[in-house]
């Protein structure tokens, strides 16, 4: 089992820079993929981001790509999501999420755990 704890969120300016937390407990956390997705109002969840066990390999959506960086801290059980330029289209609920397999997957059906969410408001 593995708890997962968002923060960081809050309202920023269009052009503004935020900086999401992770906080990881349970099973061994250096193990594991973690994810960023978001969601908007609507059921879609959208992928953001996701990094390696190592942190060695990451991978974004294009439309990220560029502006946001998703790093790890394995030490602190923690991954970070840094969020610059951000646009009124950020707006939404971020969740990380985590699978039990070293493998980058952008699907949120390969996820396992998932944190509570955190809300990023943009305003333009």
């Amino acid at each position: 089992q593995v708890q997962l704890v968002e923060s960081g969120g809050g309202l920023v300016q269009a052009g503004g820079s935020l900086r999401l937390s992770c906080a990881a407990s349970g099973r061994t956390f250096s193990m594991y993929v973690m994810g960023w997705f978001r969601q908007a109002p609507g059921p879609e969840r959208e992928f953001v981001a996701a990094i390696t066990s190592s942190g060695g390999s990451t991978y974004y959506a294009d439309s990220v790509k560029g502006r946001f960086t998703v790093s790890r801290d394995n030490a602190k059980n923690t991954v970070y999501l840094q969020m610059n330029s951000l646009k009124s289209e950020d707006t939404a609920v971020y969740y990380c999420a985590t699978r039990t397999v070293n493998v980058l997957s952008t699907s949120p059906q390969h996820y396992i755990y998932w944190g509570q969410g955190t809300q990023v408001t943009v305003s333009s």
